[in-house]
């Protein structure tokens, strides 16, 4: 029985429901776009809307709780924004100290919920996953919530539609009696070389693992706490003593960095008796390559999809992004061309797996394109580089209406700011100096100074550094609305 025939013993949207979503990883598979610094969930890659957008978004729905996001720290003003731009206001973002994969977020995620309802009914995303058909996944969350209600740890399987190294795999075994369209999990399966894939194509017993479960949050804990005593105890410690500073919850950093690192499906999904499955076809994808999102793009007549100011000649079957500089591909197939302000990625569609390997290289060379972008965002607007020589900088800086940046000094450089559109409020150790367009400020070495933005349009600056050390890192907060080291 397909999960569309089923009709759930009771309506989704009236038992209560909370929709987690993890928001860890850095895409390096989607680089030079996907970044340590702002990874692929943050970018509009399939419509105007971003995926950790589109993945919020399908968690909206009559009678489900409060979204729950587990992120990185790093990232939480960006995410608070984007949900904010999609009129989610009530999430609970909860900040892991460091990463330690899926088990110890996912605890931390259902100890939190617990508090409020151990019985309530967790549904685990990704923040970067597409999904084509939204109907049809509510149609296999219907018949996963019931599972769920009877304590089983239900994911979602995929039929796969070609033989796909890149995803682990579900062997699906009988169906439940008690609930039609959900079934036991004969075996999880690591991603398998070509030849295997090409074997479980053909039998439709073996289905993609899309990462995304379905539970009581009581039933994840005492499984987790079975299996994996150490990232129970740890989590659940680090979340008793969390901190709260704005929108934010932080887990405890000193608890939280004794979890081991490991992921749900090693933890419990793969040991588990409670394991079940819900077959679906709602066009799922992890995005987890450049070739994944020429598949998932619109494409012309010669098979190509491109994104921002491209120009094709005699191309075919190609992906051709540029965010940045004009890009022209001539008389080429198979190809991926991806163009950003300050790096260029070029590859065969067959080898999109491997640009992670390229990746690993760079940052083995030390080169900040491998982890930041020149444009680098923080929660009162961004900064880019324009131009860099061996004892000077100039940049970009944009401040968004009513948001300052931290009280600072620096040791090695000094800063010459010069107002190119809004109105500025400098602090200059005792003085306040108001610079508008066209006027400029200067502080010297040492000089404790602030910079805020008191209008309703974007403040926009050039900030001119000199001295012989110019790093982010020679920044002394002295004080900092965003409660930041």
């Amino acid at each position: 029985m397909k999960p569309s025939d089923y009709t759930p013993n009771a309506a989704i949207n009236t038992r209560t429901v909370v929709p987690v979503i993890l928001s860890g990883g850095s895409g390096s598979r989607l680089w030079p776009v996907s970044r340590g610094s702002f990874p692929k969930q943050f970018w509009p890659l399939l419509s105007d809307k971003t995926l950790l957008q589109e993945t919020a978004l399908r968690g909206e729905q009559p009678g489900f709780g409060r979204p729950v996001v587990v992120c990185n720290a790093d990232h939480r003003f960006l995410i608070a924004e984007q949900l904010r731009e999609v009129g989610i206001t009530n999430a609970r973002i909860v900040l892991e100290p460091m990463g330690r994969n899926s088990a110890p977020a996912i605890a931390a995620a259902a100890l939190l919920i617990a508090e409020e309802n151990p019985d309530a009914v967790m549904w685990v995303m990704a923040a970067d996953a597409a999904i084509k058909d939204p109907s049809a996944l509510n149609a296999a969350l219907a018949v996963a919530v019931d599972a769920a209600r009877q304590d089983y740890i239900v994911t979602f399987g995929m039929k796969p539609t070609k033989p796909e190294t890149g995803y682990g795999y579900i062997e699906r075994g009988s169906e439940f009696a008690d609930v039609p369209g959900a079934y036991r999990v004969a075996k999880f399966l690591e991603k398998p070389d070509r030849e295997q894939a090409a074997e479980f194509i053909r039998d439709e017993r073996y289905l993609w693992n899309s990462g995304m479960f379905v539970a009581r949050a009581s039933t994840l804990l005492s499984e987790i706490e079975a299996f994996e005593p150490l990232v129970y105890s740890s989590v659940r410690n680090a979340v008793q003593d969390r901190t709260c500073d704005s929108d934010f919850e932080r887990l405890s950093v000193e608890h939280f960095a004794q979890s081991p690192d490991i992921s749900i499906d090693y933890a419990v999904a793969e040991r588990t008796k409670k394991a079940a499955v819900v077959p679906g076809d709602f066009g799922w994808s992890d995005i987890g390559s450049w070739d994944a999102l020429w598949e998932l793009t619109p494409k012309d007549a010669d098979g190509n999809a491109t994104s921002g100011d491209v120009f094709l000649d005699g191309a075919k079957n190609c992906y051709v992004r540029s965010d940045g500089i004009v890009a022209t591909v001539t008389g080429v197939e198979d190809l991926i061309v991806v163009v950003t302000k300050d790096a260029v990625m070029v590859s065969h569609r067959d080898r999109a797996q491997d640009v992670k390997k390229m990746v690993a290289r760079l940052t083995a060379e030390g080169r900040p394109e491998a982890l930041s972008h020149n444009r680098v965002y923080r929660p009162w607007g961004f900064y880019e580089s324009l131009i860099q020589g061996d004892r000077f900088q100039v940049k970009r800086i944009s401040v968004d209406p009513g948001q300052k940046l931290s009280l600072q000094k620096h040791f090695h450089r000094a800063e010459h700011w010069v107002v190119v559109a809004g109105t500025a409020v400098v602090t200059r150790d005792a003085d306040q100096i108001m610079v508008r367009e066209n006027e400029s400020v200067y502080l010297p070495l040492g000089a404790v100074h602030r910079l805020e933005n008191p209008g309703r349009i974007p403040l926009t600056l050039i900030e001119v550094q000199s001295g012989p050390y110019l790093g982010e890192d020679d920044i002394v907060r002295i004080e900092d609305v965003y409660a930041r080291a």
